[in-house]
């Protein structure tokens, strides 16, 4: 495993990503990953790789970069701390970043360029449902427990932002996985973005609802962590890439 991070350009910016690739010379497609509101942490670093293990080439972009790697630290609250990230992290910022990883992978003699696919988790899921609704670059996406309805307090102006109205303009097959016990996810919300995608989605849009799963259920480092609905995901994350990136042997 070859693991290491990188720099690429991002408008008149150097944007760090971390990346991770798997061994051999084959050309392999490709994955852009879009982190959680905590950035590129240890952890989000050893899934980056474990991804990578599957056989991808896989590049987490830090949304964070412009300001030295982590989220703002000026908060005194759980609450401050999530609003101040997800306004640092906006999609104004974010989905370019992640567009021009996706260039930057272009250029690189391993990734196949017409098999590159996107992951986002949390905050970093939004990114990617987001993503997916401006380029036709990607050839699929994954979304992992996304804020459908982004609340006034996380946005630069103040206003609520519904994600939920991007249902037509998504472009590539879509996997999306929420937990049926979110905290911080109103159930509603999700039930109301799958209902969109899959009446108005011109393209192939797979839902998964995990029972008792709570926010973040994947990241076995939290107390939420929920061992069964995450190695569904994982297992169904890594299948939809497969058969998405993967070219027929």
């Amino acid at each position: 495993m070859n693991a290491r991070w990188i720099t690429f350009p991002s408008g008149a910016d150097q944007v760090r990503a971390y990346l991770a690739e798997p061994p051999g010379t084959e050309v392999v497609g490709a994955i852009v990953c879009a982190p959680e509101n905590l950035g590129v942490t240890e952890h989000r670093q050893a899934e980056t790789r474990r991804l990578a293990a599957e056989g991808f080439i896989v590049l987490t972009v830090d949304p964070y970069s412009r300001i030295g790697g982590r989220p703002p630290q000026d908060h005194t609250t759980a609450e401050e701390r999530r609003s101040k990230a997800f306004i640092a992290a906006r999609d104004e910022t974010v989905v370019p970043d992640c567009q021009a990883a996706l260039a930057w992978l272009r250029t690189q003699p391993r990734v196949d360029p017409k098999a590159i696919g996107a992951v986002g988790y949390c905050l970093g899921g939004g990114t990617v449902l987001a993503w997916a609704a401006q380029t036709r670059d990607l050839a699929c996406s994954v979304v992992l427990y996304a804020l459908p309805v982004i609340p006034a307090a996380y946005t630069p102006d103040g206003q609520a932002r519904s994600r939920i109205g991007l249902a037509p303009k998504i472009a590539a097959p879509m996997q999306l996985h929420f937990g049926e016990a979110d905290e911080a996810i109103p159930l509603d919300q999700a039930q109301a973005l799958k209902a969109a995608l899959e009446a108005q989605a011109p393209v192939p849009v797979d839902f998964h609802l995990y029972p008792g799963a709570r926010h973040a259920y994947m990241d076995d480092t939290l107390d939420r962590y929920s061992p069964e609905a995450a190695k569904l995901t994982y297992g169904r994350m890594v299948a939809f890439f497969r058969g998405h990136l993967e070219a027929p042997k």
